[in-house]
């Protein structure tokens, strides 16, 4: 298991750090979710906190036909692409805790 960080961007925009490798969560224009070790564009995500108490994050820079692309994970733990994702899907909605250091 690995700690995330989440940092504050600007308003309602975050990057999402791994503490262990200090690679960013970052997502490319086709929808793909990758590790970038610097902080670009791709790694700011709109963060919003849905009516059930989630986290959803999609992509600051691109859209898919109009449409935000979110990070989101299968069954067994994998990225989805960003294309095949949706606000309402339960993949895309994350639950962040408080971790002491």
């Amino acid at each position: 298991m690995g700690i995330l960080e989440i940092k504050s961007v600007e308003v309602g925009v975050v990057a999402i750090n791994a503490m262990n490798s200090n690679y960013y969560l970052a997502m490319n224009k086709q929808g793909k979710i990758y590790g970038a070790k610097e902080f670009g564009v791709d790694c700011k995500l709109k963060e919003r906190i849905e009516e059930n108490g989630y986290n959803t994050y999609a992509s600051l820079q691109w859209k898919n036909k109009g449409k935000q692309m979110f990070v989101a994970l299968n069954g067994k733990g994998s990225p989805k692409k960003g294309q095949k994702t949706r606000r309402k899907n339960t993949a895309a909605h994350f639950l962040p805790i408080v971790v002491p250091l």
